[in-house]
């Protein structure tokens, strides 16, 4: 991957707040749910405070760590859930955001420990590849970024088991388009499956063409999704 300099660290404030409140408006969170991050360089980052609703930050409610999650600037603390972020900032350095959001449809496939990997929607394969299920894990334990750990590389997302999804990318935009690309193609995937019962599923030279655009794009992660399920 070519190198791109670092977001500046006020670009990467008003970028979470602006992601956040989308988050906030399309329902993909309850509450205080969910957190966001931005690499901003080599040893830091900025991220979401905790305790906050994802839809009423201020750049300056924000929190600014180094990679091993030590405080470097901010009133506040991070979310717990900050363990994530950083463990794929370390697996995965091409990776410069990381969203984990709630989204109903894809938290609903994490709760039933099932992947979204059915060859059913062009932008399901474009946007993401394979959405596999990471093992259940204890919150604020160690137990979640080790759960994560062996997906960061290969894939563009994961659910987490019983609990809602995480996507990362190569800017904040890639990985929040992403978690969209998440909750649309587990809605699709549950219309199909659940209300239809039938859907039909793209043939593997379909597949493959679409694989070939895919990295032709410059992403070379998310596997392939293969039919007859």
């Amino acid at each position: 991957m070519e190198e791109k300099s670092w977001m500046p660290e006020q670009e990467a404030r008003e970028a979470i707040v602006e992601i956040g409140r989308r988050i906030y408006q399309k329902g993909f969170v309850a509450s205080n749910d969910g957190n966001i991050s931005i690499r901003t360089g080599e040893d830091q980052l900025i991220a979401t405070p905790t305790g906050v609703s994802k839809g009423f930050m201020s750049p300056d409610s924000l929190v600014k760590l180094d990679l091993d999650g030590r405080i470097l600037e901010g009133s506040s603390k991070p979310s717990c859930e900050i363990r994530m972020h950083l463990r794929v900032f370390r697996e995965n350095p091409d990776v410069r955001a990381v969203v984990h959001a709630h989204p109903l449809m894809a938290t609903a496939y994490a709760v039933a420990g099932k992947p979204l990997d059915r060859p059913i929607i062009t932008e399901g394969i474009l946007q993401l590849g394979i959405v596999p299920v990471a093992p259940y894990a204890t919150p604020s334990t160690e137990e979640v970024p080790d759960s994560i750990a062996p997906y960061c590389r290969d894939y563009n997302a994961v659910l987490l088991a019983n609990h809602g999804a995480l996507t990362w990318g190569r800017d904040i935009l890639e990985a929040w388009r992403r978690m969209e690309s998440v909750e649309y193609y587990a809605s699709i995937m549950m219309i199909t499956e659940k209300l239809l019962g039938e859907y039909r599923e793209l043939t593997d030279q379909q597949i493959s063409r679409l694989v070939d655009i895919r990295e032709s794009m410059g992403i070379f992660t998310g596997g392939r999704p293969s039919g007859n399920h």
